[in-house]
């Protein structure tokens, strides 16, 4: 167990959260950063109010602390320097933060976006993020950076549309039928996450998937969820084309309403992009973590709960 508080970004996220509660299950104590604390609900875990943007508040997450893991970040954003101005920015001072408080161990949540930054803005940003850690750290700070692929679990509202439409006959894909994808259940993720604090690779990326070597296409997915049976099930693919017009109207509304929007055109680019597949022998050479939970039983366990608290009939 480590000497001091496992300090957290992002608790109050999707992955963040059960992140916390896998450390509940192993008994440590924590330190939490949050803009809003509210979000965290009755936590017992000490809870330090500010962002990433707030040097006070980056000083007192990590002082005294054993390890920091690094989950937040922006996913949508009104422009590039939205999206540098948090997962690059924020990354480099808060591993300054780190580094100056003599924290032992700095596990970075960074993205599979990050392998193709040609893409998007924000897979850019997310390999940025990754230089700006490796800058910052030095020679003092051991570190290490995941990038899972699409995380889907319970609670989660932004794969809710993929777990919508694979449980229909014929889904609505905004893809390729070519295209080859990994998924991560949110446990796994959490439970990687757990194991890296403890100890493993130093300096280095990895990437990881749910155990599932090459991933998965669409018809595979169709076919792990096993909802849509007969001859009429298949996969139905939006053409690019149609997504492509779309996001400068959804950046544009964004602009007006001043919030970030989830349609751009790189989002666009990513969707289309051929090859989202993971490779785990890294880390599973250096550690003892393996996947538990594959498509099959992950979109069961989701399914059942969206549909419990309503979110799906």
């Amino acid at each position: 167990m480590a000497s001091g508080p496992v300090a957290i970004t992002g608790a109050s996220g999707f992955v963040g959260r059960r992140l916390v509660a896998r450390f509940d299950e192993a008994g440590q104590a924590l330190r939490l950063l949050a803009r809003s604390p509210d979000r965290l609900g009755d936590t017992p875990h000490e809870v330090v109010a500010g962002g990433l943007d707030d040097g006070a508040a980056l000083d007192r997450l990590c002082a005294g602390a054993d390890t920091v893991i690094h989950c937040a970040g922006a996913i949508t954003a009104l422009s590039r320097s939205g999206y540098e101005a948090v997962n690059v920015g924020g990354t480099a001072a808060l591993a300054a933060a780190a580094r100056r408080a003599g924290v032992r161990r700095f596990v970075l949540v960074s993205s599979l976006a990050a392998r193709e930054p040609a893409l998007s803005g924000y897979g850019a940003s997310k390999l940025k993020g990754e230089d700006a850690l490796k800058q910052a750290a030095g020679t003092r700070l051991s570190w290490v950076v995941l990038r899972p692929p699409a995380v889907y679990g319970p609670g989660d509202r932004g794969t809710l549309p993929l777990i919508q439409q694979l449980a229909r006959q014929r889904p609505l894909i905004p893809g390729n039928a070519e295209a080859r994808i990994s998924l991560i259940y949110v446990d796994d993720l959490a439970a990687a996450l757990h194991t890296l604090a403890g100890g493993g690779p130093e300096g280095s990326v990895h990437e990881l998937h749910d155990g599932t070597p090459g991933g998965y296409s669409w018809a595979d997915l169709m076919r792990e969820a096993g909802l849509a049976k007969g001859p009429q099930a298949r996969c139905l693919f939006l053409p690019r084309g149609l997504l492509a017009t779309l996001a400068p109207l959804s950046v544009a509304a964004g602009r007006l309403r001043g919030s970030a929007p989830m349609l751009t055109p790189g989002k666009v680019r990513e969707l289309y992009h051929g090859d989202w597949v993971c490779r785990n022998a890294l880390l599973e050479d250096y550690t003892d973590w393996r996947p538990r939970v594959r498509f099959a039983e992950g979109f069961a366990r989701t399914l059942d709960w969206y549909r419990k608290a309503g979110w799906m009939t």
